[in-house]
Order: structure tokens, then sequence, then C-alpha cells
């Protein structure tokens, strides 16, 4: 009996396989730094027919496929909150849908020019459009930068795009009824017609009345909560797919009903992991379609929609808020977001397959551009900055003249400073506090809108912009400080290893400071390297802190009771 035979004599033997499967090439993917959703891709393709072949449980997988897209679709939902979709910014809903437009009309014309024909090049050019919400929120998150200007553009751009996902699958869907019904087509539009606008009203009420004590009872066991929650997607699903609208529809219907919900945060990070498990096998019965050799005859047409991808995609963003006053480094880094597709992109053509307007070899064709694209994307977002340093000299071609979008009004920072801040947290915060409180005048810096806000509410000044762009520190007033406080910890963030501080040592140096300098440090190995860089002094927040909290709990009772009393 051969390994094949043997993992397939079982369905409990075969998902066995599979996870081990996903284990091993998961941490391979790890090891280079790789989103696990390139990882699930490359185990389909391996356990595929065209490798392995060890998929033969079809019935099974295909279930849990369809879980797992209906719990991707739910989760998508439950942050479509409406509140939310009312604050976008008019950059975020501009760009967005600009990035939409011309991604979807050149990626047209592109499929066209490679003899795709109308329908599949119509299809593919909108799959191009969908950006990994998934992706682009780890990998800022890990930077730290989801609070930046740039990436809550960036989260602007998955809204948008959300958006137009909903739109295009109840479109598919609506097409999908009338293909199938051929001369009752009319009568089969107006059925899913009603049956959509009544699951919509249905959804309204239930968000109106119900979701929000509904789920306030059921929290108080948040395990019966997360089971809820599942069982609302997928019999959304169920229902979506019964009346014709999709089961994709009716797990997003499902995830927006609990959007206004407080709880739906919660919901979300619990059923992160389940969707996460689930859409392995989304990818494994996508593998197990694709025939490897059929990847062969679409290289060219792979690798040039790549390339508009991971080229193309950016400049779009980058044109559009030139335009709108952005400054060349914000459109920059906010463009390099949308350089790669996501797994609705394979999502969609599914669907289209599924209708039989697609070929199954063009499948194949957006799985190998998901591949690349998401691939190279994650170095692009991970080393972002240093690729801007790199091509900042050709950019300015993208930038108005005085960046007038980037002027806030909230900023106040006129005159000299003898302290500027690098870094407005808490820390940063209670310092210049305390400076204030002493008379003495502090400029505080960050690239976070709201924190800017909040600096100015509570009377201190501020300025706006990104502390490792050197064109902005030769603009702030360096002259006449006598001391830089940088309170911006270092974050290892997976490949790069960029340390914020050193940058502002060098940039400021550089721009001729000659006052000293503070920075803090959170390890003995940090302090070391830091004094060698001749920082002045050393910030050690936590070690501070236990100092003072051990000499405050070895004073005498009576002084302590002095202290009160005073």
């Amino acid at each position: 009996m051969s390994l094949v035979e043997l993992i397939t004599q079982s369905t409990f033997t075969e998902i066995t396989a599979l996870m081990v499967l996903a284990t091993v090439i998961g941490f391979i993917g790890l090891l280079m730094r790789q989103p696990l959703i390139v990882s699930f891709i490359a185990v389909g393709l391996i356990a595929g027919p065209s490798i392995l072949d060890i998929v033969h449980s079809k019935e099974q997988i295909t279930l849990l496929s369809e879980l797992g897209i209906a719990i991707l679709l739910f989760l998508v939902g439950i942050k479509l909150d409406v509140k939310l979709i009312r604050s976008i910014g008019g950059v975020s809903l501009m760009t967005g849908l600009g990035q939409v437009a011309f991604t979807s009309i050149i990626g047209y014309f592109i499929g066209l020019g490679l003899g795709l024909g109308h329908t599949t090049s119509l299809y593919v050019a909108v799959a191009l459009t969908f950006s990994s919400t998934i992706i682009i929120v780890k990998l800022l998150s890990d930077k730290r930068e989801i609070d930046s200007l740039h990436g809550q553009i960036a989260l602007g751009f998955l809204i948008v795009q959300d958006l137009v996902v909903v739109v295009a699958m109840i479109v598919l869907a609506a097409i999908g009824i009338g293909d199938s019904h051929g001369n009752a087509s009319d009568a089969s539009a107006w059925n899913v017609a009603i049956s959509g606008f009544s699951l919509l009203l249905f959804v309204i009420i239930f968000v109106r009345y119900i979701a929000n004590p509904l789920t306030e009872k059921l929290a108080k066991i948040p395990e019966l909560l997360v089971i809820y929650a599942i069982a609302q997607a997928t019999l959304f699903a169920a229902i979506g797919n019964f009346v014709g609208l999709g089961m994709e529809v009716g797990g997003l219907l499902a995830g927006v009903a609990l959007a206004s919900t407080p709880y739906r945060e919660s919901i979300a990070a619990r059923l992160a992991p389940l969707r996460d498990f689930l859409l392995l096998f989304f990818f494994i019965a996508l593998g197990a379609t694709l025939d490897l050799s059929l990847l062969g005859s679409h290289i060219t047409g792979a690798a040039i929609f790549s390339l508009f991808v991971l080229i193309g995609n950016p400049l779009i963003v980058l044109i559009i808020m030139g335009l709108m006053g952005y400054r060349k480094r914000t459109g920059f880094l906010a463009g390099l977001t949308v350089a790669q597709i996501s797994e609705f992109s394979l999502i969609f053509i599914a669907m289209g397959i599924s209708l039989g307007h697609l070929q199954q070899d063009i499948l194949g064709l957006v799985t190998l551009v998901g591949i690349v694209t998401i691939a190279a994307s994650t170095y692009m977002i991970t080393y972002s900055h240093q690729l801007y340093t790199l091509l900042e000299p050709v950019l300015g071609i993208f930038e108005r003249r005085g960046a007038p979008r980037e002027q806030p009004e909230e900023t106040h920072a006129s005159g000299s400073y003898p302290i500027i801040i690098f870094g407005l947290g808490r820390l940063g915060t209670a310092i210049a506090m305390r400076l204030r409180e002493k008379g003495v005048k502090v400029l505080g810096l960050d690239f976070n809108p709201a924190t800017i806000k909040h600096w100015n509410k509570i009377g201190l000044d501020t300025q706006y912009g990104d502390v490792t762009d050197a064109e902005f520190i030769t603009e702030l007033p360096l002259r006449h400080a006598r001391w830089i406080v940088t309170t911006i910890p270092h974050h290892h963030t997976g490949l790069s290893s960029e340390d914020t501080r050193k940058t502002i040592i060098q940039l400021t140096r550089s721009a001729g400071f000659t006052g000293k300098l503070a920075t803090v440090s959170q390890s003995k190995l940090e302090t070391e390297e830091l004094e060698l860089l001749g920082v002045d002094l050393i910030l050690e927040p936590f070690q501070d802190a236990a100092d003072r909290a051990s000499e405050l709990l070895l004073e005498s009772p009576d002084a302590q009771a002095n202290k009160q009393r005073d």
C-alpha cells in the first residue's frame, strides 16, 4: 500500500495529513516572514492532483471550505459599522474609489491586450482591485503604523474596498439567478431583489431593536456568544444561498447585523483563529482543482498583472493623494498597502467559474498573481521607509507645492523651544505636562493626527510629521533647542530591524542639532548601544518606576502619613 493510499484510507487520516502539511509549510513561511495566506495557497497546490494528490474527501473539504468563506465574510461584515462608514474621510473615499475605478479600467484593457476576452478581462480587472485586509492590518500593526496618517488612510481604502466587494457579489448573485433560469430570468431577478430587500430590512430591524440586548445577555457566557455568532453567520449564509443572493452575501449581512454592537471586537477576535483554520480548507479545495501545468500557459499574463498590481496600484494612489494635496511620503506609504490582491480575489473568480462565465484556468492565473503580489508586497510594506529613501528623489512630481492637506489646523508650533519631544504617547505627554508646570516651553512631534488633537486640547504645542523623514527634521526649530527627548521605544517588527531612536539621533545631528539627547531604553543592551551613539540621558521607565516604588514601600508609615496630610 502506497503512502497516498494509506493517507486517503479515511477522512480522518486525510485531514490529519493536510494539517501536518499545513504546519510544515506554515513554519517555512514563518521563517521567510510570509503571511499565512501564502502558505495556505502553497499547501493547496502541493496537496492537489499535480503533486501529492492526497485530496479525496472532497465533500467534507468543500463543507469546511464553505464554512470558512461564511466566517470570513461575516468578519468583514462585522467591521462595517454604520457609524464607521459615515466617518470615512474624503481622502479615503476618493482615493479608494479612484483606485478601484482606475485599477478596473486599466486592468480590463491589459486583459484585452493579452487576449483574454471581454468577460474574462472584466472579472480579472475587478479581482485586482481587492487588497488583503488581513495582511495590511497585520503588517501595519506590527510596525506600529496603524494610527499614523497613512495607516488611517489605508484603513479607509479597506472599508471602501469591502463595500465594493459587497456590491460586486450582489451583482454576481443577481446575474447568476438570471443565467440559471433562462426565460424566467426577469421573474427570478425580481424574486432575488425582493428576497434581498427583505433580508436587508430584517437586518435593519435586527440592528435597531434586537442586536444590542441579545448580545448583552449572551455575552455573560462568552463561549455562547461565539457559538451564536457562528450560528448567525451560517444561518444567514444558508438563507442567502436559498433565496439566490449567495452564501457570501448572506455571510456579509450576518456580520453587518452585529457590527454596531459593543461586542463586535470580542467576537471578531475569538473567531479569527477559526477563520484562519477553515480558510486552510478553502485553499486546499482551490488547489485540488488547479492543474499546475495550466499555470505555465499564463506565466506571461501573471507577470504583467503582478507588475501592474505591485507598481501600478501604488502609483494610482500616489497620484490621487498628490492631487489632493498630501505629501509624497504619505502617498507613497499609503500606496504600498494596495500592492497585492486578496483572498476575495480568488473567491470572486471562483464565483465567476461557478456561474459559467470563466474557464477553470483563469483561477490559476489569478492564484499565481496572488502568490507573487502577496509575497512581494509583504517585503515592500516591511521595508517601506527604506524604499521611500531610495525612491524619494524621483517622487517630487507627485507632491503639490506646500502639501496643503498636511497642514493640520490644530497644530500650534512657532518660535523656539528649549525641549523638543519625539513621540506623544503616555510617557511623552507626562514629561511635557510636568515641564509645563515648571514653566518650560515644549514642542511635541508625532504622526498620529488623533494624538496631535489631544495635545492641542490640553494646551501643548505640537507639530505633525514623520520623525524618520529627513526633510521634516530639517524644518524643525532645532537651533535653539537644548534637549531632544525621544520617548518612542524600539519595536522589533518581523524582517525590519529599523530603530526609530537611532534614526532620530542621526537625522537631528545631520540637521545641525548641537544640544543634548535623551531617549528611552528597555534593556541593558539597548542602554549600552545608545550610550555608544552619544546619548546624554538614558530614560528607563520601568526601572525608574520600580526604583521609586521600592523607595515608597520602604518609607516609614509615619513619613507616608505625613505626606498624605501635606
